[in-house]
């Protein structure tokens, strides 16, 4: 009876639609905490056992970094909104040839939705600023392919098109408001920031106090970086405060893209975090300041508040990332940036879950409990009907 009147009110919320026509721009981001999944490891759960982790942790967003079709079938009918990745390998090809861009969005996008909630396509990651100066040209045309195709598609109003940036875009980045884009990359960045005027879309920024102590321990308060009480940083041009790091990369951000004439485009925070591990030179990379940062860093999301020079542009941000990654290259402290080990339980306690086995959670199902969860599957396969119905009207 109740999942007949949940049918009625959905199909009285799409009457209205058709009375309407509305439509909204994409938004990729529910609240202001998501999580990186990356998967660069032989020994971390199954996409499966991922989605029921983050359920239990009540982490809806994430992102990964391509479009594994064994994370986006386990991800049907969870509820997570996940962002895409097409890596920076396919970034030439999406910009030369506007056709592979199309085949591209319709087998890793158009097949899979509404069932999995694909809200993002993050179009290459880090790529201005790196030292491959032909994949620098390219990623405009891709990002612009990539876009057409969703809008052929008619998937544009559900699924927003963006590009990550590392701090290696910005020149003078201290104090936050001298910040600007670096004159090797600013013609190639105003392009991009008029496409994502046009489209909608936010500035995405991977913003790593860890790395910026790390580069100068010396100069640099390591609780300043970890939103430890301190007397901070003080911006004598804009007369506004800093009591920690992560806020002033993010106005400095801003501070660039006013600088270019963005006045009004959001920054979010692609990835951030803090190793708890790392090579003997890394000595800052412990599970005490792991846990530290990215336990203040939760409280400081959790307040919904925006930074000193944006106060009233909520803060989102991704962190990096869901589990240490035992094949990435590099220095120890990259395979270690993880929320939890790979077997599952926890890094270090900042309040979420450790996974629970399959069996486990089987074992202590009650006979009512199953019998709620009968009821609630009911009521999500009545809403799942009616997204895609939406889904559909939002297509013709």
């Amino acid at each position: 009876m109740k999942s007949s009147r949940s049918f009625g009110r959905c199909l009285f919320l799409l009457l209205l639609l058709f009375v309407h026509k509305g439509y909204v721009t994409a938004k990729a981001f529910t609240g202001t905490y998501g999580i990186n999944y990356g998967r660069i490891a032989n020994n971390i759960p199954s996409p499966n056992e991922v989605v029921r982790l983050l359920k239990a942790a009540k982490i809806k967003n994430v992102r990964i970094y391509d479009a594994d079709h064994s994370v986006l079938d386990a991800f049907s009918g969870s509820g997570l909104d996940l962002v895409i990745g097409l890596p920076n390998e396919y970034v030439k090809d999406m910009s030369s040839n506007a056709d592979h861009a199309l085949d591209w969005v319709r087998e890793n996008v158009h097949a899979y939705v509404p069932a999995t909630h694909i809200v993002g396509i993050a179009v290459g990651n880090e790529v201005l600023g790196g030292s491959d100066l032909d994949l620098q040209s390219a990623l405009y045309g891709a990002i612009r392919n990539i876009y057409n195709a969703t809008k052929k598609l008619q998937l544009d109003s559900v699924v927003q098109i963006t590009t990550a940036h590392s701090q290696a875009v910005f020149s003078n980045s201290y104090p936050p408001s001298s910040c600007v884009f670096k004159e090797d990359i600013s013609q190639n960045m105003k392009k991009l920031l008029d496409l994502f005027t046009q489209m909608g879309s936010p500035f995405c920024l991977n913003a790593y106090p860890f790395l910026a102590y790390m580069g100068s321990p010396d100069q640099i308060d390591i609780n300043y970086a970890l939103f430890n009480p301190t007397d901070g940083v003080y911006d004598k041009k804009t007369n506004l405060h800093y009591d920690n790091m992560l806020d002033a990369q993010i106005d400095a951000a801003y501070a660039a893209l006013e600088d270019a004439g963005f006045n009004k485009m959001e920054v979010i925070v692609t990835e951030t975090g803090w190793a708890s591990h790392g090579d003997p030179n890394e000595e800052a990379a412990t599970p005490e300041n792991a846990k530290t940062y990215n336990y203040n860093l939760r409280k400081r999301l959790a307040k919904r508040k925006g930074t000193p020079r944006r106060p009233k542009s909520m803060l989102k941000a991704y962190i990096f990332a869901l589990f240490n990654e035992n094949s990435k290259p590099g220095p120890t402290s990259e395979r270690n940036f993880g929320l939890y080990k790979p077997d599952g339980t926890i890094s270090y306690d900042i309040g979420f879950p450790a996974l629970k086995s399959s069996s486990s959670v089987s074992a202590h199902l009650s006979i009512k409990e199953v019998g709620a969860l009968t009821r609630h599957w009911s009521y999500i396969s009545v809403l799942t009907t009616c997204a895609s119905a939406l889904f559909l009207f939002l297509r013709s």
